[in-house]
C-alpha cells in the first residue's frame, strides 16, 4: 500500500489550472528565440541544484552551483560537498536526456541507477542498492528521531508498487499532483541508506519532464524547497506521522506542493521579464563602450552577483586565454567590472555602476501571494 492521491477539491483544482496557465505563459517567455534564454536556464538550473542540496546540509554558493552546471571547477566548495553537487547534477542531466526518450519506461532499475549517479562518490552509502536495515530520520537540532521508514524486507514490493503507479496509463490526476505523490511516496518509503530526499526530488522532476512541462530547469521546485526547508520538513512530518503510515491523508502535502509550484513559476516569470530588461540594458552599455557582443555573458553574471573568472568567461565566450583577459580588462577599464585578487586567483565583480543598473530592474518586485488565500488573484 502506498500513500493515495486525495481527490482534488474545487480550490485545489483551480490552483492546478492556474499553475498550468502560468507555465504556458512561461513557455512563451523562454522560447529558444530569446537571446537570454540560455543564460536564464543556466542560472535556474544552478538555483535548483543549490536548493535541493542545501536541504541536506550540502551548502554551496550560487557561483559554485553555476560552475557545476557548466562542468567547471568550484571557487569555495569543499571536496566532499562538490562531489555531492556533481552527482546531483549528473542525475538531473540524465533526467533531461530522458524527457523525450521514445523508448523510456519507469522501472526499479532506473530509480536505482539515478541514485547511483547521485551517490557514487560515497560507496559506503551503498549507492544504487536498497537499504538492508532500518532507517531513522533525526532532527539535527534536538537529536530526536522524527521518522522511521518501513522494514527493509518490504522495500522491493513497495518500490514495485511505486513503479506501477508511475507507469499508469491516462492517470486522472494532473502532472504536478503525480509528481508530488511520487516525491512523497519515495521519501516516505526511504528505500536507500542515504540520499532519499534528493532522489525523491529528482524523481519528481522526471515525472514532470516526461509530461512535456518545459524542461527540468523550469519545472523544478527545488529552489523553493531550499528556501522553505523548515516548512518542507514540517509538512512531511505532518503527513508521515513519524513512521510509515500510508493510510494517512496526503492532502497537506498536495497543498504545499501546489503552493511551491505556483510561487516558483511566478518567480520564473518575473525573472524572465527582468532578463529581457537586463539584456536590453547591457546591450546599451556594451554598444556605448564599443565592446564585443560576447561580453554580455560576463556582465550578466556580474549583474546577478556572480564572480566572473577568466576560465568561465573563456568557456562561455569561446575565446582564448589572451582574448578573455583582454575582454575582462576592457570591462574593468570601462567601469562595469571591478577586478579582485591577483594572478590566477583573480576574478571580477560588478561595479557600483552595474549594481545600480541591476537594482533599477528589481525595483518593482512584489510579494507572490499564497494561491490558497481567499482571493489570490
Amino acid at each position: 500500500m502506498l500513500f493515495h492521491t486525495p481527490p482534488l477539491d474545487e480550490q485545489e483544482a483551480d490552483v492546478c489550472a492556474r499553475v498550468d496557465d502560468l507555465r504556458l505563459a512561461l513557455r512563451g517567455q523562454v522560447s529558444e528565440q530569446r537571446r537570454w534564454t540560455g543564460l536564464l536556464r543556466r542560472v535556474t538550473s544552478a538555483r535548483a541544484i543549490q536548493g535541493s542540496n542545501s536541504i541536506e546540509g550540502l551548502d554551496v554558493t550560487l557561483d559554485d552551483a553555476v560552475a557545476a552546471v557548466g562542468g567547471g571547477e568550484p571557487l569555495d566548495a569543499p571536496e566532499d560537498v562538490w562531489a555531492a553537487i556533481q552527482g546531483y547534477r549528473e542525475a538531473m542531466t540524465f533526467v533531461l536526456q530522458l524527457a523525450d526518450d521514445p523508448h523510456f519506461a519507469y522501472d526499479a532499475s532506473l530509480i536505482r541507477s539515478l541514485h547511483y549517479m547521485m551517490m557514487r562518490y560515497d560507496l559506503d552509502m551503498r549507492p544504487g542498492r536498497w537499504r538492508s536495515g532500518p532507517v531513522f530520520v533525526r532532527d539535527e537540532r534536538s537529536g530526536d528521531i522524527v521518522f522511521e521508514g518501513p522494514d527493509a524486507i518490504e522495500l522491493p514490493k513497495l518500490m514495485d508498487e511505486l513503479v506501477v503507479e508511475l507507469r499508469a496509463q491516462a492517470p486522472a490526476a494532473p502532472a504536478v499532483i503525480r509528481g508530488a505523490m511520487a516525491h512523497l511516496n519515495l521519501v516516505m518509503i526511504h528505500p536507500f541508506r542515504d540520499g532519499n530526499g534528493r532522489m525523491a526530488r529528482v524523481l519528481q522532476a522526471l515525472v514532470l519532464a516526461r509530461e512535456g512541462m518545459l524542461e527540468p530547469a523550469f519545472v523544478s521546485i527545488e529552489e523553493y524547497l531550499g528556501r522553505n526547508t523548515e516548512a518542507y520538513y514540517a509538512v512531511l512530518a505532518e503527513v508521515g506521522g513519524g513512521a510509515w503510515q500510508p493510510q494517512r491523508d496526503a492532502r497537506p502535502w498536495i497543498r504545499f506542493a501546489l503552493t511551491a509550484h505556483y510561487r516558483q513559476v511566478h518567480t520564473l516569470l518575473r525573472r524572465a521579464d527582468e532578463a529581457e530588461r537586463r539584456w536590453d540594458m547591457l546591450e546599451r552599455e556594451v554598444l556605448q563602450r564599443r565592446l564585443p557582443e560576447r561580453c554580455f555573458g560576463a556582465l550578466w553574471d556580474a549583474a546577478l552577483g556572480f564572480r566572473v573568472r577568466n576560465s568561465t568567461y573563456r568557456e562561455f565566450a569561446e575565446v582564448s586565454l589572451v582574448v578573455a583577459g583582454r575582454d575582462l580588462k576592457a570591462l574593468s577599464d570601462g567601469g562595469l567590472l571591478v577586478a579582485q585578487g591577483q594572478a590566477r586567483g583573480r576574478y571580477y565583480v560588478a561595479s557600483e555602476a552595474l549594481k545600480t543598473l541591476e537594482a533599477s530592474i528589481r525595483r518593482d518586485r512584489r510579494p507572490i501571494p499564497d494561491p490558497f488565500e481567499a482571493d489570490p488573484r
